[in-house]
């Protein structure tokens, strides 16, 4: 689209006319519609264009229209018209957010000039979010880790910053905050993207499975999970082999302080040299709810389920609440919401067993028909039940298979 797009919200006929014709000598194109309820489908984030709106109409009237497209795109411009004893109220209506007023009649040329410099703005706005969704393409810390807070961008600009380098690199951080996941982005935005990504637990490792580990890296990286728990032996073998150089970069976890771990002093050394911090959840309480809606999205589209609408107050919950399981905890409340089942462990534990089997079981089902496009048959399949058994449980819980057809 040429982004010269007007939407023109007007109730009167005649003037939805004239307007539209002068827009169209001025090489705007014009989306006309006689209310808010015509005009609201054209309302997008990505609407190449603005809108110019009466104040006045039945029904929702022009205020409406502002505070929906606001809530929509808060970048997109909406310009108002008002009659003559309506300039108080269209003030008020800038104070909302409002691009610019007019006021009824207006001269074809105050009209131009004021939308072309409402769709300049709007074109640069557009163009900025484009230049910010490429550059976001090729840079996996902003595609992979969430969070507005500013220790979540002080993140994403860690695993940057050690990415660009060779060195070994150490992700600590409290247990279930996502130091493999930290690491696996470390690696997609360095040099070595193309290459291997090998995880392993370090507990337990002996010599001859850290050197089939350093070989499945090669070219790419390997990722030692809970590094103080690698054996003194083997962890005198890595040594050596970082000393002998090698075509695979180490990147180590660790939940646990490396001080007086029992780790070795030169092992120690080199990976203090690039140590990445992965920040709990309850240093960042504000990355909660973007974090919350991204794992909601992904538990609803693992079980084929639609996205449940999450209230506010939800939110606000989840922003009260400690999580001392960090982001493993909150993804297994994502999953329990959209799955329907009790929201905190206190409530589940009110219920008593079997009611507590009764919410799982009906999750399951729900989940079942939900990746079987609700078909019950299908479902009952993949749950191994019998056809009667199945349909049996389904009218117990009140579930209609016609609901999850998509």
């Amino acid at each position: 689209m040429s982004g010269q797009h007007v939407l023109l919200v007007d109730d009167d006929a005649a003037v939805r006319e004239a307007m539209a014709q002068t827009l169209d000598l001025e090489g705007m194109a014009a989306i006309t519609a006689g209310s808010f309820v015509a005009a609201k489908d054209h309302i997008r984030a990505d609407f190449p264009g603005v809108i110019l709106s009466d104040m006045r109409m039945p029904g929702r009237d022009g205020f409406h229209l502002l505070s929906y497209a606001r809530a929509v795109d808060a970048e997109l411009p909406v310009v108002l018209l008002t009659g003559e004893g309506d300039i108080p109220m269209a003030v008020s209506a800038m104070e909302k957010g409002a691009f610019d007023f007019l006021e009824k009649p207006c001269a074809p040329a105050d009209l131009v000039a004021v939308l072309r410099r409402a769709l300049a703005a709007r074109r640069e706005v557009l163009q900025g979010r484009a230049e910010k969704a490429q550059a976001e393409a090729g840079d996996p810390a902003a595609r992979l880790l969430f969070g507005v807070s500013d220790l979540a961008q002080g993140l994403r600009a860690a695993v940057r910053r050690v990415a660009r380098t060779e060195t070994e690199v150490l992700v600590c951080g409290p247990p279930g905050s996502g130091i493999s996941k930290v690491a696996e982005v470390i690696h997609l935005s360095s040099r070595r993207s193309h290459g291997p990504f090998e995880k392993r637990a370090a507990a337990g490792m002996d010599r001859a499975a850290l050197a089939a580990a350093l070989a499945a890296g090669a070219g790419g990286s390997l990722f030692l999970d809970e590094i103080t728990q690698l054996p003194p032996d083997t962890q005198i073998a890595l040594i050596e082999a970082l000393e002998e150089g090698g075509t695979t970069r180490l990147l180590a976890g660790s939940t646990a302080e490396l001080d007086g771990s029992g780790l070795n002093t030169d092992l120690l050394y080199r990976l203090e040299v690039s140590r990445v911090r992965v920040p709990s959840l309850a240093e960042r309480r504000e990355d909660i709810p973007v974090l919350f809606r991204h794992y909601v999205a992904q538990a609803a589209e693992q079980a084929g389920l639609k996205a449940p609408d999450i209230a506010p107050e939800k939110l606000a919950s989840l922003m009260g609440q400690s999580w001392p399981g960090n982001t493993r905890s909150l993804m297994s409340a994502a999953m329990r919401f959209v799955l329907g089942m009790p929201e905190e462990a206190m409530e589940a534990a009110e219920l008593g067993l079997s009611a507590q089997l009764a919410q799982i079981e009906r999750a399951l089902l729900i989940a079942a028909l939900g990746r079987q496009n609700g078909h019950a048959s299908e479902a009952a399949k993949a749950l191994k039940l019998p056809r009667k058994t199945f349909y049996d449980k389904l009218a117990k819980y009140g579930i209609r298979p016609e609901d999850f057809r998509r």
